[in-house]
């Protein structure tokens, strides 16, 4: 008995150790991707077709969420893992052997599909086979992976692509990809298939709707449109309840989707609030724009130190909307560059305060009857459509000169999310 337990014990660490893995690659993914992406729209003379090259990963993303309870069905764990390695594989050496923009956004798209697929996956499995303390922790240091690419994944991308170029250089996180997907297939070997999947009716909306805004290149009814369809899409992928804000995990991802609305919308317009609202420098934002995820990671990892940690999300969210606020009171009356950063700074500390308990929340059924692979498809959607949807919201209206309305709505968006969690 005691050699069942010890190998059930270890079977939960290697997962959770390659669900880290996994968050740690895509940090990597992220950085390298975003800091070549001028290397690559200059050597492909694609400035015209910039939307196009930001967009592919996005959109595979959004296409995968409503397939992938489908595909875990049909393939069973194995063959889910094998296709999604073969997809994220192909996808990035077509975008590092491009030619062309469409070829490079291609590539992006597949890495992307891959890369939601196997989210689903992952997430499904954790919440099969880990206990709700090892989650909380899993989620926690999972945040703490983005520290390290934060610091010095830029600089090393630029230095590797000096030596090798951007070709070689978009393979980087092919060894960590690997790694973590290695350690999750070995942990859920044995997995049953997925449970049936819904119907597809209108959650292929949720890609279609975010090709629209992610396209839409600065027009704002347009991109309207795109978030208007995302949200009817994200409807029919959440489980019931949710936009009612139903009590217990509706109610839960509810606040996930309008804390990622919130939270990524201020996220997004941080370096213009600062240059173009407090006319501060690129080093000075520079300083501002790591401060929250900084304190996101480190306090996720000591809130998860706590049992109570599932009862921090109310206050979090809270303290994530006093901070978002008070950027938009200096917007509005003048602040320091030293009020700037003790505010976004507090607004990450928020946020590593109730990630964690809001997360597993969300991705805990209790007697609501929902299964692993739904929460696992609805906690990503909500967080991917909030951020999509905070990020349309967030530039429509600082195109418009409405910066501070920006901010004054992402505030309430994360006071609303705080009500939310209460409800769960």
């Amino acid at each position: 008995m005691s050699g069942g337990r010890l190998t059930h014990r270890t079977g939960s660490l290697v997962l959770a150790a390659g669900i880290v893995a996994l968050e740690f690659a895509a940090a990597v993914t992220g950085f390298v991707g975003s800091t070549l992406l001028p290397i690559v729209t200059v050597d492909l003379d694609a400035k015209s077709d910039l939307g196009l090259l930001i967009a592919g990963s996005s959109l595979g993303l959004f296409v995968a969420l409503p397939l992938a309870s489908r595909v875990l069905g049909r393939l069973g764990a194995r063959g889910t893992l094998a296709a999604g390695m073969l997809a994220y594989l192909g996808g990035l050496v077509l975008a590092a052997t491009a030619r062309t923009a469409w070829m490079f956004a291609l590539g992006q798209f597949s890495s992307g599909l891959a890369s939601g697929l196997l989210a689903v996956f992952g997430i499904s499995s954790a919440i099969r086979h880990l206990d709700e303390r090892l989650r909380l922790r899993v989620v926690a240091a999972s945040s703490a992976m983005w520290i390290v690419p934060a610091l010095v994944g830029p600089a090393a991308t630029l230095g590797l692509e000096h030596l090798v170029g951007w070709r070689w250089t978009l393979l980087l996180p092919i060894p960590f990809v690997l790694f973590g997907r290695l350690l999750v297939v070995r942990a859920v070997r044995d997995d049953p298939p997925a449970e049936a999947a819904r119907p597809l009716g209108r959650t292929l909306l949720v890609p279609l709707g975010a090709a629209v805004v992610v396209l839409s290149t600065g027009s704002w009814p347009v991109a309207l449109v795109g978030a208007a369809i995302t949200v009817a899409g994200m409807i029919a992928i959440l489980p019931a309840g949710t936009a009612r804000l139903r009590p217990g995990t509706p109610a839960a991802l509810g606040a996930m989707v309008l804390f990622a609305i919130g939270y990524f919308g201020a996220d997004s317009l941080i370096t213009v609030l600062l240059t173009s609202g407090f006319h501060l420098g690129l080093g000075q934002a520079a300083i501002v724009l790591s401060a929250a995820p900084l304190g996101w990671a480190v306090t996720s990892l000591l809130a998860a130190q706590f049992t109570s940690a599932r009862r921090f999300p109310v206050a979090g969210l809270s303290i994530t909307a006093l901070g978002t606020a008070v950027l938009a009171v200096a917007l509005a009356v003048g602040g320091s560059f030293a009020v700037v950063l003790a505010a976004w700074a507090v607004a990450g500390i928020g946020v590593g305060l109730a990630y964690p308990g809001l997360y597993i929340r969300a991705t805990t059924a209790g007697a609501s009857g929902f299964t692993a692979t739904e929460l696992a498809t609805a906690v990503i959607t909500a967080e991917c459509i909030g951020q999509l949807l905070g990020r349309a919201i967030g530039g429509t209206l600082s195109s418009a000169g409405g910066l501070l309305g920006a901010y004054v709505l992402f505030a309430v968006a994360l006071l609303a999310a705080a009500g939310a969690a209460r409800r769960t």
